[in-house]
């Protein structure tokens, strides 16, 4: 089946001085032009190319692989804006990708770096972007556990922190308070699913939560203070950038994490750092 807007492996039907036409089934011959091929294939051989119309409505294909395919996020530059909408770079030479002014969520400028979703416009069959997600997002029941292991994209800043998309399928939320490291829109990351609240939304953490996450960061600090000779320059007054440094952790996590290694008799805590308790035996 042949898919608009994606790869396709299309068998070649001709060769000629020009490029090889390759089978589109139902769409018909679809030319590969020369200059996109290292080496000339044979009749017969199967070819990988992404199928679109251009501005003509005529299909094309090449070996060029799009920033994002139909059903995929991609980070794009706005390279023009007229009365239709907004041009993107599509990552195709001949090809830019338009979002009109119905699916745009604010005023764009040339230059500036956007996410972008890709689809099939049903009315018209052409492809263009948006940057309006809901529509596509949250459109089936989600099943998801505490600590589940989840792709990430994130999407958009808010006061409250940073929306995600989960799994391409859903949205979600990183607090403030659970961000660890640098986000900025268009970044893709592995995350965990904090929480489920009764009204569906979605809490998200950029490290296992609860008991696993605490018995995992206990079993660093305490691994790394025996090959430190039982000392770390680290405590609760240590900045949060300190700590992500040596642990990839929140503050407010290790803070939790010593303060339960400390009431277990496992370490004590110093104006210095932390400190590894002895056995009785050593």
């Amino acid at each position: 089946m042949i898919k608009i807007g994606q790869l396709n492996s299309l068998k070649v039907s001709q060769i000629t001085d020009f490029g090889v036409f390759l089978d589109a089934f139902d769409y018909g011959s679809v030319l590969l032009p020369k200059k996109q091929l290292s080496e000339e294939p044979e009749v017969g051989q199967y070819v990988k190319a992404f199928l679109y119309f251009d501005s003509e409505n005529e299909l094309c294909a090449t070996r060029e692989t799009p920033i994002a395919q139909v059903g995929e996020w991609g980070l794009m530059e706005i390279r023009s804006i007229n009365s239709i909408g907004a041009f993107v770079n599509w990552g195709i030479e001949k090809k830019d990708l338009l979002i009109p002014y119905s699916e745009q969520r604010a005023s764009f400028h040339e230059g500036q770096t956007i996410l972008v979703y890709v689809y099939t416009d049903n009315a018209s069959g052409r492809i263009v972007g948006t940057t309006k997600f809901n529509k596509w997002l949250d459109k089936t029941p989600h099943h998801y556990k505490s600590n589940e292991h989840v792709d990430l994209l994130i999407a958009e800043r808010s006061e409250l922190g940073y929306k995600a998309i989960i799994n391409s399928e859903h949205w979600g939320m990183i607090f403030s308070s659970d961000v660890i490291g640098k986000l900025f829109v268009g970044k893709r990351l592995k995350g965990y699913i904090k929480q489920v609240r009764e009204d569906g939304k979605i809490d998200l953490s950029l490290q296992k939560v609860g008991v696993a996450k605490m018995d995992d960061l206990s079993e660093k600090i305490l691994d790394l203070l025996s090959k430190k000779e039982g000392f770390l320059p680290l405590n609760d007054k240590s900045t949060p950038d300190a700590i992500f440094k040596v642990f990839r952790t929140s503050k407010g996590t290790f803070k939790k994490t010593i303060g339960g290694l400390y009431k277990a008799g496992h370490i004590t805590i110093e104006s210095d750092g932390i400190h590894q308790v002895k056995s009785s035996e050593e």
